[in-house]
């Protein structure tokens, strides 16, 4: 990996600098497209490694990020390229107000986290929430942002310190709306929700925010969490047929087990009239068999909803 001729410090350690690869993966604008930008339109201004590689500084990605909006958006890159930035935010406030402007939300949330920069988070978010409902805002915005995290954290474009900063920023907006509509709501006990993650899986961010969906609803959710044991579930068999277990199998359990977890669950349960309702792309398998009609599984984690 190249050095920076500057500071001699590691690209692949930080993150505040980017080759061409990683702008076409963030922008969405292949690379060749961005060289001729850049070479007809003098619209960056790259620097250069001792090896004469060039390298994007984040406010070369910033100016790209908000031209590719307006690009996308029926403007001319000759005539953005003749803009200062002052001037492409403007255009950008007239596009936000004009319409909901997703892409940019996005790209505003991917500099937080680029950046590590909270401020820029809460007042994006700050926006968000006062056009939409939290539960929009998940669903448009943080469901594709993390989607999108997933990809760029599989081809390097980010470190996992990236996407743990802003999943636990995410986490946090989550509880806070648990917090607020728990509070002062009296919850129905007829249906009762078990929400937890099976051994070694720790990717809880849908599985909270189903756990706030359903308080919403007005029903009694008992959130238990990451990683818990199969055994671990047995104490919640005296509520019977008011019971229903929801669980994520993102990661885990590996594939090669995961028919047998299923058939385990089953017999631990097997004179209790309760319901599993699991998600999760583990599921996306024809060979997978939902042991009897207690189960419900879904690959698709978005349809969950539809079942609470």
């Amino acid at each position: 990996m190249y050095k920076v001729k500057q500071n001699s410090i590691a690209l692949e350690y930080v993150k505040s600098i980017f080759n061409i690869k990683d702008l076409e993966n963030l922008s969405g604008i292949k690379s060749h497209t961005i060289r001729i930008w850049e070479k007809r339109y003098n619209l960056l201004s790259p620097e250069r490694t001792d090896s004469n590689i060039r390298f994007y500084n984040i406010e070369n990605l910033r100016k790209l990020l908000n031209v590719t909006i307006l690009y996308n958006n029926g403007f001319k890159i000759s005539k953005l390229s003749k803009l200062n930035e002052v001037e492409i935010n403007e255009l950008i406030k007239e596009l936000i107000l004009k319409k909901n402007s997703k892409e940019q939300y996005l790209n505003y949330l991917k500099l937080s986290m680029l950046t590590f920069d909270h401020l820029l988070f809460d007042t994006t978010y700050n926006k968000l929430i006062a056009e939409d409902s939290f539960s929009n805002v998940f669903v448009e915005i943080f469901i594709p942002l993390l989607f999108e995290i997933g990809l760029l954290w599989q081809i390097n474009t980010i470190c996992p310190a990236h996407e743990h900063f802003i999943s636990n920023l995410i986490k946090q907006k989550i509880y806070a709306n648990i917090e607020r509509v728990q509070f002062g709501n009296e919850l129905r006990n007829d249906k009762i929700y078990v929400l937890y993650l099976p051994d070694n899986e720790i990717h809880e961010l849908g599985l909270l925010f189903i756990h706030y969906m359903i308080i919403k609803k007005g029903f009694k959710s008992i959130y238990i969490g990451q990683s818990v044991p199969i055994e671990d579930l047995e104490a919640f068999k005296d509520y019977g047929e008011k019971l229903t277990f929801i669980s994520f199998f993102t990661t885990h359990p590996m594939q090669e087990n995961l028919q047998e977890y299923l058939n385990d669950l089953d017999k631990l349960f097997l004179n209790v009239g309760c319901n599993f309702l699991i998600a999760g792309k583990k599921l996306d398998d024809p060979t997978i068999e939902k042991p009897s009609s207690k189960f419900t599984l879904i690959p698709n984690v978005k349809n969950i909803l539809e079942l609470i």
